[in-house]
């Protein structure tokens, strides 16, 4: 008589998927930092929340541009981390936070996909290990692209309307002897309006930009820090310790700045501050 023994299936557990999630806000505005802290506690808890996913973190960006992917060192440790084998999955909110470059974006995307890493983009629903992404990632990528370009355009446009009135936005944190007031106009810092005051000083009674720095260095009036002599041709030379703004001095070109060289107008406005 036979005899038969039942060897039992054994149970095996399902590896989790190791997930995380790419963010990112373009500009430092308040509602832009509320909307990055957002959606990093969003995607925190989304992936926390599902059985089946292991938490892998949260890389995010902030204040940075989407149009160039190695200028974001989140982004990049993120695709570092992929490569060794520490990720399974990317959940992120859309291709524009993804990246606004075409190249860039399915560049990424195909040496994930390689490896086996998909992306998966929650505003358009797609997930890149699926056959028919990459074609409507192609379309929607260079789409965004556009949008991105558009908006330049029109921000362009904004500022050249503000020079021709004579209005311009100033970063006082990089412009030594003036604060703003509440309603955004340049008053004078008076501690560093006299370290301004010095060196045309010095300048006017026969001293060279090094001899200036050295004596500035001596006083030790910015601490550690060594004053550079092209730090002090620059007050030299800036007009706006008259009174006046020399507007549009540089233009963004292919996404870079450079020196205004007679491509777009320049506006030189008198008497715009004390």
């Amino acid at each position: 008589m036979k005899k038969i023994r039942t060897i039992k299936a054994a149970v095996l557990e399902e590896k989790k998927l190791r997930v995380c999630a790419y963010c990112r806000v373009s500009t430092d505005q308040i509602e832009q930092q509320h909307s990055f802290s957002a959606q990093v506690k969003h995607y925190t808890s989304y992936i926390r929340s599902n059985p089946a996913w292991n938490f892998a973190g949260i890389y995010a960006d902030e204040a940075l541009s989407g149009k160039n992917a190695a200028k974001r060192p989140e982004f990049m440790r993120m695709v570092k981390d992929a490569g060794n084998d520490k990720i399974d999955l990317i959940i992120t909110k859309s291709i524009s936070r993804f990246a606004r470059n075409t190249v860039d974006c399915l560049e990424t995307v195909r040496k994930l996909k390689t490896i086996g890493i998909g992306i998966y983009f929650e505003k358009e629903n797609i997930n890149t290990l699926h056959a028919e992404s990459e074609l409507m990632l192609s379309i929607l990528s260079s789409v965004a692209e556009e949008e991105l370009v558009s908006i330049s355009q029109n921000m362009r446009w904004a500022y050249q309307r503000r020079f021709k009135n004579g209005q311009s936005k100033i970063n006082t944190k990089r412009f030594l002897g003036y604060d703003k007031d509440k309603n955004g106009n340049l008053i004078i810092n008076e501690e560093q309006a006299a370290i301004v005051k010095r060196i045309f000083k010095d300048y006017l009674s026969g001293l060279g930009t090094i001899r200036i720095a050295k004596g500035l260095d001596a006083l030790n009036i910015s601490g550690n820090l060594k004053w550079a002599v092209s730090s002090i041709r620059d007050v030299i030379k800036n007009e706006k310790y008259i009174g006046d703004m020399f507007l549009q001095k540089t233009i963004t070109k292919d996404f870079k700045k450079k020196r205004n060289k007679g491509e777009v107008p320049m506006y030189y406005v008198r008497d715009t501050h004390p």
